[in-house]
């Protein structure tokens, strides 16, 4: 990760950390790389966050500055910008979300003409612009050319592009929704104005909560991460299902009709598992990252199902995806990739995937998702001097390791650091609550007592 851009972008407090003119230079940047052998064109996407419209403008201007040509999706998902690039033949796509985060922040998200997120490399030379050290051609380049007369890119309208991902969305559907009652939050973010049509067109009763954004409300109390409202929704109106969205909709959890959420991972086994059984997972593996729980691995295990574990970070899952061959990969916290339809996770398209295994099994979401426990998890942060040193040492080390021969086979202990923050996570999973909590903080108390906490 770099200076700016981390795992899924460069984020941060909108005019604040990330600036009208951090935007601007990035499309200077975008404009002119892009358009060195030939006229750039350029597809841009924003969720509903107030600031979304400043950082769009001046990314745009920045890049029509450099001689694009930008094409403007106005407010839809992030795997919308992913199809759009790789199907309009656009030489990359821009999306201005900070997903799940508060209104306050916001962020912006580089993907390749593939529709996948930007390769670090041209990630390093967007920072080194951006710090004015950008060297090229053996040459310095601390400022870029202005394009001139009809060099000047054009910034138009391609609200077309999203009402055809609408289109591919519906054309994946294998049955009729029709009979199904439905509910939809989609967090006042993205989803807003697709999701719910998308599901109409398909035959669902539709129920939506959270469909009315106004710039400062995406997220707020609402979508993927504050799941409690449309758990209560469905069980109080005896729906069949429900999904809930994050602000940008790359992300899905799902609520069943007893009110009770179906996480990433128990999404990850039903799928895996109609996969298997229709002879679709092509390498029989499903890739998960290091926080997916326990229960998943036993799962997929009593199922015959193999499984890889990459860092955190649904970048790093279709990387690992992409090398092995693989079809399905995600995140607990619903990120979902599909490969064979999207090169991102994608929120929409999940709901209809696990609207296809109902519909296919006849079965109610509860009895597809319960052969996976979920086993209690306790995750402590510690605030250290330095990552590397804290993880390294012996005492730590021992610590940890006592604490998974007491485990054994019923749980695990995960010790990482954070990617973004000067932190240590010890995550434990057992079976019980408690256990966790205690196995959890004696190698806390082992941190802290090395004197491996910040001040």
């Amino acid at each position: 990760m770099g200076k700016y851009f981390g795992t899924d972008g460069f984020r941060g407090k909108a005019n604040v950390e990330l600036t009208a003119d951090h935007a601007y230079e990035v499309g200077r940047f975008l404009g002119w790389y892009y358009g060195r052998e030939h006229k750039a064109r350029i597809v841009v996407g924003k969720d509903t966050r107030r600031s979304s419209y400043v950082l769009e403008y001046a990314i745009s201007a920045g890049m029509a500055a450099s001689g694009a040509d930008v094409y403007l999706l106005h407010v839809t998902t992030t795997p919308s910008v992913s199809y759009v690039t790789r199907t309009d033949g656009f030489d990359c796509g821009v999306m201005i979300s900070a997903s799940h985060n508060p209104y306050y922040d916001n962020g912006i998200k580089l993907l390749n003409r593939e529709g996948e997120k930007m390769d670090e490399s041209t990630i390093h030379l967007v920072e080194d612009y951006l710090d004015g050290n950008l060297e090229l051609y053996g040459q310095p380049m601390p400022k870029l050319p202005f394009a001139a007369n009809d060099g000047v890119g054009s910034i138009v309208d391609h609200a077309a592009g999203r009402n055809r991902y609408m289109g591919y969305l519906i054309s994946l559907a294998v049955y009729s929704f029709r009979g199904k009652r439905i509910a939809l939050d989609c967090a006042n973010g993205s989803a807003w104005s697709i999701a719910p049509n998308v599901f109409r067109s398909l035959g669902a009763d539709v129920h939506v909560i959270n469909d009315r954004p106004d710039g400062l409300n995406i997220n707020a109390d609402a979508g993927s991460t504050h799941i409690d409202g449309l758990c209560r929704y469905v069980k109080e109106h005896g729906l069949d299902a429900g999904f809930a969205f994050d602000g940008d909709a790359d992300r899905c959890l799902a609520v069943d009709e007893n009110g009770h959420v179906v996480d990433g991972d128990q999404i990850m086994y039903l799928y895996g598992l109609y996969m298997k059984e229709r002879g679709k997972l092509l390498t029989n593996a499903v890739v998960t990252t290091v926080m997916s729980n326990f229960g998943l691995y036993k799962a997929f295990d009593a199922a015959g199902i193999d499984y890889k574990k990459t860092a955190v970070g649904d970048k790093y899952v279709y990387e690992e995806m992409v090398r092995g061959g693989h079809r399905l990969g995600g995140e607990q916290s619903g990120h979902i990739i599909f490969s064979k339809y999207a090169r991102t996770g994608d929120g929409i398209l999940t709901s209809l995937k696990i609207m296809e295994v109902m519909m296919a099994k006849k079965e109610t979401l509860s009895r597809l998702a319960e052969p996976v426990t979920i086993y209690p998890q306790v995750l402590i942060n510690v605030r250290v001097k330095d990552k590397r040193t804290a993880q390294d040492d012996p005492a730590v080390q021992a610590a940890v390791q006592a604490v998974a021969d007491e485990l054994g086979d019923t749980g695990r202990i995960l010790v990482r650091e954070s990617g973004t923050e000067p932190l240590v996570r010890v995550m434990v999973e057992a079976p019980e609550k408690q256990q966790c909590q205690n196995l959890a903080q004696s190698v806390v108390d082992v941190i802290i007592a090395q004197g491996h906490q910040a001040e």
